[in-house]
């Protein structure tokens, strides 16, 4: 018996922003959770533009700005500001918000959903077959199900249940992290500092609480499950930062060593990978969690199409072809950060701050770093021949009486054309844009980019073809 449609291990942000995905286009999911408790450790805190552009898609960006501090500029490399102003997007900044506050959004929109999170349920086994997916829990039960999405951390059960090698290295340098109460902050919204001893990065939550980040070079041999205490904050500040901020309280610390790491491959058969199950690396540029939920827009409405039957063929192995090389890129980009503060060689550190300085002073640097920071600049590879906006992000055009974010809240694709066309579609709504610049009929996907476009209005057997490219929502459907 099939208890769900598809089970998602794992609810952290990206467990749950896959979970609503699902819901929301009347797919039963399931939700298991190890963790018999919600935590209140605030381990991510950057939100970026393409995230908050995401979250906007589906109506719950609104729900968390409220909670987050924004920073509009940020520094790559000591000396080198990029400003986010200049970020093509409703949202140029960088939101510092508690992991715990997108969450409690994202785990509120899934319960609105009809989602529930089953916590203390630990996988301990995985079996698939030609129809579906039988899933063993640590009690002594079994559920089966139709396909499984590991997004349950970088020590998934589920990524080691299918045989997938996670690939990688690890870093020397131990971070220490702390939540500590200043009473006179530093004038600067992301503080930090560094120099050849470490990196002190000071992230403010808002309510006079920080979260403190420090690699201390000095502190390399210190056994991982030594407690971190005040004393070695304060004594690492003082060396790396010049002064302690005199912070007068610590509610919370850890130590930990960070990994560059990658799953070979983000799908076996029916069971997938998605978020720190699928990748993990330097905090530096604050990627993980924003990766994580690009993994589970990209993957969430292609699962429902298979569910429904109305997925063309090789329409679910287009995730591991287009979210492998973004967490790829992502490796590349946390490590060149993470070199570029923490190298061993300081003549090496000292030329490439000279290097990213001189790139960030030309507009088209500005708009490439960007891009890789914000996720603003993710694209997909496209066909030979097609449209070169395909695989784009689609900006947030107006539509008359709605933005087109606000036509994706369904969860639909959306048929852009700059005059109206008399063309209707199960499962494709439509909008009309005015800008000049943009093609005269564009298909934007569910996740916001583009899946086909025009600088012509094609004949309606054209736009029908190019929607069954990706779905094939006017056909009978059957559930599979």
């Amino acid at each position: 018996m099939t208890d769900n449609d598809v089970t998602v291990v794992g609810a952290g942000p990206t467990g749950l922003t896959l979970a609503c995905e699902l819901a929301m286009r009347g797919i039963r999911v399931g939700l298991v959770e190890r963790r018999a408790d919600t935590p209140n450790i605030t381990r991510a805190f950057a939100v970026h533009a393409r995230t908050l552009e995401l979250l906007d898609s589906r109506g719950m960006a609104e729900d968390l700005l409220p909670h987050g501090v924004q920073i509009h500029e940020v520094a790559p490399a000591p000396g080198a500001v990029l400003n986010l102003r200049e970020i093509d997007s409703r949202y140029p900044m960088l939101l510092i918000a508690p992991q715990s506050w997108t969450e409690r959004v994202l785990e509120t929109r899934a319960t609105e959903l009809g989602v529930h999170v089953t916590r203390g349920a630990e996988v301990v086994g995985l079996t698939q077959d030609a129809d579906g997916v039988t899933v063993d829990l640590g009690d002594g039960t079994s559920l089966r199900t139709k396909y499984v999405v590991g997004c349950d951390g970088a020590h998934s059960a589920v990524r080691r249940l299918v045989g997938v090698d996670f690939v990688g290295t690890q870093y020397e340098t131990h971070i220490l992290l702390a939540d500590v109460r200043i009473p006179h902050p530093p004038e600067e919204g992301l503080f930090a500092r560094n120099n050849s001893e470490g990196i002190v990065l000071l992230v403010p939550f808002g309510d006079g609480w920080f979260r403190l980040i420090v690699w201390d070079r000095l502190r390399e041999q210190a056994p991982l499950d030594e407690p971190v205490t005040e004393t070695e904050m304060r004594d690492a500040m003082t060396r790396i930062a010049g002064s302690d901020m005199g912070f007068t309280e610590m509610r919370w610390s850890s130590r930990f060593l960070s990994e560059r790491k990658q799953a070979r491959q983000y799908q076996v058969g029916r069971v997938f990978l998605a978020g720190d199950a699928a990748h993990v690396h330097s905090p530096l540029g604050g990627q993980g969690m924003n990766t994580g939920i690009g993994d589970a827009m990209n993957l969430g409405w292609k699962l429902a199409e298979a569910v429904r039957g109305t997925a063309p063929a090789g329409l679910l192995e287009t995730y591991q072809a287009e979210r492998h090389p973004v967490g790829s890129t992502v490796l590349r980009l946390t490590d060149a950060f993470n070199t570029l503060v923490l190298g061993t060689s300081a003549l090496r550190r000292l030329f490439r701050r000279v290097a990213v300085t001189a790139v960030l002073a030309l507009p088209i640097g500005r708009r490439i770093i960007g891009g890789l920071l914000t996720g603003i600049g993710i694209r997909y590879s496209r066909s030979k021949g097609s449209h070169e906006l395909v695989g784009r992000r689609m900006p947030d055009v107006d539509c008359g009486a709605q933005r087109l974010f606000e036509l994706l809240r369904t969860g639909r694709f959306v048929l852009l054309t700059r005059a109206a066309v008399d063309v209707e579609l199960p499962g494709v709504a439509n909008g009309v844009h005015g800008d000049p610049s943009l093609p005269a009929a564009i298909l934007v996907r569910p996740d916001g980019y583009v899946a086909w476009a025009s600088d012509t209005v094609p004949a309606e057997a054209t736009i029908r073809a190019a929607v069954d490219e990706w779905t094939l929502i006017a056909r009978p459907a059957s559930r599979v």
